[in-house]
C-alpha cells in the first residue's frame, strides 16, 4: 500500500536541498563572481523553500513509519523528477532555452549524464557554469542517498531508500548497521576524492575554477566542461592522464574506496574481482584501439593514439562522457567500440553507469555454466563470483537484466529514429542516455540541440530510466505496483 501524504511528506527534503543550493549559487553570483545572474538562483530558491516549509508544516502530524518497497521505488523516482524540474529553472532563465531544454539539461546533469544541449559555454556566466557541474557533483552517488546521509527522520526505512537509488545487482554491502551512518561514509569518500582530482588539476595547469568545476565532473563520471571542447581545451596530455586516474576512481564501488582506506592496502583494489575484471576490460579495449588509431593514423604518432585511446575508452566505460579530440572523425567502427564499452560501465555501487561490470561477468559465467550442464547434463556445478556461490535468484535477476536493458535500447532507438533522427544519431542517443554517458555521434555530435521537443522528453525520461537501473522506473507502470 502505498500512501500519498507520506511521499509529499519526503519530498519535501529534496525540494528544500534544491533551494538551499541555488540560494547558495545566487549569494556566490552576488558577492564573489558579480555576474549578474543571482536574481535566477535566488528567486527560485525562495519560492522553492516557502512551499516546501509550508507542505512540511501542514503535514508534520503525518508519522513516519518504515518506508516500504513501492514507497521507496516511487520516492526515488519522483524524487529525480522534482529535481531536475526545479534545478532547471535558473538554466531556462539565464540560458534562456525553452521549458523542455531546461528540464533535459538539468535532468542530463542530476543524473550525471552530461548530454547538452548548450553551446557557447565558453562566454556564459562562471555561476551558471559551476551550477551546472555541481548538480552532476550532487547527483553522482544520488540525491536520495544524499537525503538519507543528512536527514534522521529518514533512518527508518533507509536501507529501502538506499536499494532503490543504489546501482548493482547485490544492494546489501553496508559498512555500518547504520543507513544513515553507511551513506555518511560514501559522501565523505566521495568528497575527499573530488579535493584530491581538484588539486591534481590545479597543480597540472588549470585555474582554480576549472579545476574545481573539473573535479566535480570527473569523480562523479558526470563529463560535464566550462569548455565547448571539454577536456580537449586545455591540451594537455597530463591533464588526460590525471582525468583517467580519477574517472576510474569514481567507477569503482566507494564501499571498496573505504575498506581500501581503512585498511590501508591498496592490494584491496586487485583482489576485488570486479574492480580487477574492469581494469582489464580498459587495458586490453584501450590498447587494441590504440594500436587500431596509430595504424589507420587517425592520431599523430604512437604515444598520441596511446593517450586518446585509453582517455576516451575510459571516458566512455565509466559513462563520464568528455571529449578530448574530434572522435566523430575516427573510422565508423571506432564509434561501435564506444558505445559498446558505454554498455560494460563501471563497477557497482559507483558513480559510473552502464550495465555494471559485475553483471557481464556474471553474465558470461553464466553461458560457461550453460555449456557445461549441456555438456555434462548430471553435473552439479556452482557459480561463484569473489569467492560466494551466486543463488539462481540473482543470476536470473541479472539475465533478466542485461535481457530488458537491449529491448530497451531497441525501442527506444526505434522512438528516436521514428521523430526523424537518422539510425547512428538514435542509437548514440539512446546508449548516452540510457547508461548517463552523455556524447552522441552523427547529428548529435556536437550536443543534443537537433532533437525535437519529443525526442529531447522521451531522452529526458531515459536517463531517470538509466539511472534507476531501469525496474525502479518501470514498476510504476504495472499494475502489480498500485494493487492493495
Amino acid at each position: 500500500m502505498i500512501r500519498p501524504l507520506l511521499i509529499v511528506r519526503l519530498l519535501t527534503m529534496p525540494c528544500i536541498w534544491m533551494s538551499v543550493v541555488q540560494f547558495v549559487f545566487g549569494e556566490l553570483s552576488f558577492m564573489y563572481f558579480k555576474d549578474g545572474v543571482g536574481r535566477a538562483f535566488v528567486t527560485p530558491a525562495i519560492a522553492t523553500f516557502i512551499i516546501s516549509l509550508i507542505l512540511l508544516v501542514g503535514f508534520k502530524n503525518i508519522p513516519l513509519p518504515s518506508v516500504n518497497t513501492r514507497e521507496a521505488m516511487l520516492f526515488a523516482s519522483l524524487t529525480w523528477l522534482c529535481v531536475g524540474i526545479l534545478g532547471a529553472i535558473p538554466i531556462i532563465t539565464i540560458a534562456q532555452v525553452s521549458f523542455t531544454d531546461g528540464v533535459f539539461e538539468s535532468i542530463s546533469a542530476l543524473t550525471t549524464t552530461g548530454a547538452t544541449i548548450l553551446s557557447g559555454l565558453d562566454d556564459m556566466p562562471p555561476t551558471f557554469l559551476m551550477y551546472r557541474q555541481f548538480l552532476q557533483w550532487m547527483g553522482g552517488l544520488g540525491v536520495v542517498i544524499f537525503v538519507v546521509a543528512i536527514l534522521p527522520m529518514l533512518n527508518i526505512g533507509g536501507m529501502r531508500l538506499l536499494k532503490a537509488e543504489t546501482p548493482g545487482p547485490i544492494k546489501d554491502d553496508k559498512l555500518s548497521p547504520r543507513m544513515s551512518s553507511t551513506t555518511h561514509y560514501l559522501w565523505m569518500v566521495y568528497l575527499a576524492i573530488t579535493v584530491l582530482c581538484a588539486l591534481s588539476y590545479y597543480v597540472a595547469g588549470m585555474s582554480a575554477f576549472d579545476a574545481i568545476g573539473h573535479s566535480f565532473t570527473t569523480v562523479s563520471t558526470g563529463g560535464f566542461s566550462t569548455h565547448d571542447a571539454s577536456m580537449g581545451y586545455f591540451n594537455s596530455p597530463l591533464i588526460l592522464w590525471i582525468c583517467n586516474l580519477f574517472m576510474v576512481l569514481g567507477a569503482v564501488n566507494f564501499a571498496l574506496h573505504y575498506r581500501v582506506y581503512i585498511a590501508r592496502s591498496i592490494k584491496l583494489y586487485w583482489k576485488d574481482e570486479e574492480t580487477h575484471g574492469f581494469l582489464w576490460i580498459i587495458a586490453v579495449v584501450a590498447l587494441l584501439l590504440a594500436l587500431f588509431l596509430f595504424q589507420t593514423k587517425s592520431e599523430e604518432g604512437f604515444w598520441m593514439s596511446i593517450t586518446q585511446s585509453f582517455f576516451h575508452v575510459i571516458s566512455f566505460i565509466t559513462s563520464t562522457g568528455y571529449a578530448a579530440t574530434d572522435f566523430g572523425s575516427w573510422p565508423a567502427v571506432t564509434s561501435i567500440v564506444l558505445i559498446f564499452v558505454g554498455y560494460i560501465g563501471g563497477c557497482a555501487g559507483s558513480t559510473a553507469g552502464g550495465n555494471k561490470v559485475i553483471r557481464n561477468i556474471i553474465s558470461v559465467k553464466s553461458i560457461g555454466l550453460e555449456i557445461k550442464r549441456l555438456v555434462h547434463p548430471s553435473g552439479v556445478f556452482a557459480m561463484k563470483f569473489q569467492g560466494r556461490t551466486i543463488s539462481e535468484s540473482v543470476r536470473h535477476s541479472i539475465m533478466g537484466f542485461m535481457c530488458l536493458a537491449a529491448i530497451v535500447t531497441v525501442v527506444f532507438t526505434l522512438l528516436l529514429m521514428a521523430t526523424g533522427m537518422s539510425f547512428m544519431a538514435s542509437l548514440s542517443a539512446t546508449a548516452a542516455c540510457l547508461n548517463v554517458l552523455g556524447p552522441g555521434f552523427a547529428e548529435l555530435g556536437s550536443n543534443f540541440a537537433p532533437l525535437s521537443d519529443a525526442g529531447t522528453w522521451l531522452m529526458s525520461f531515459a536517463m531517470i530510466l538509466g539511472r534507476l537501473e531501469y525496474f525502479t522506473v518501470l514498476v510504476l507502470f504495472f499494475p502489480v505496483m498500485w494493487r492493495h
